[in-house]
């Protein structure tokens, strides 16, 4: 991946939306590279649960990535719980993006203003 500053576009992606609580960027061993939680917000999960998230998150894309010869590099992965929305953004071949919602967001606002920043960022 080129230098893309993650920490300033995980702050990009939070302060686009109140209702953003998570924007974390993870490498492919399921390792915090940057961003984190909104300030002042409850995380709902333990530091445990919270990596079994990520990690199943990590696995779930690297069988993505085997799908992606036949269906193409998947974009985004979008997950509905009762409390919360949890989007999973691949950005390229090593690193994952995780972000999470209040549910009541617009999902195609959230989809398109991620992948906007991310271009962006890139970019710059």
């Amino acid at each position: 991946m080129d230098n893309m500053d993650y920490e300033k576009f995980c702050r990009d992606i939070l302060d686009s939306d109140d209702k953003i609580r998570f924007a974390t960027v993870y490498d492919q061993w399921a390792e915090r590279v940057a961003g984190g939680m909104r300030p002042g917000i409850q995380n709902l999960l333990t530091d445990r649960q919270e990596k079994e998230l990520v990690t199943l998150s990590v696995l779930d894309w690297k069988q993505r990535k085997e799908m992606a010869k036949w269906l193409g590099k998947t974009i985004y992965t979008m997950a509905e719980f009762e409390q919360v929305k949890r989007f999973s953004f691949y950005l390229g071949d090593d690193d994952l993006l995780l972000v999470s919602t209040e549910k009541e967001v617009q999902t195609k606002k959230t989809v398109d203003d991620v992948i906007r920043l991310y271009y962006e960022n890139k970019s710059s």
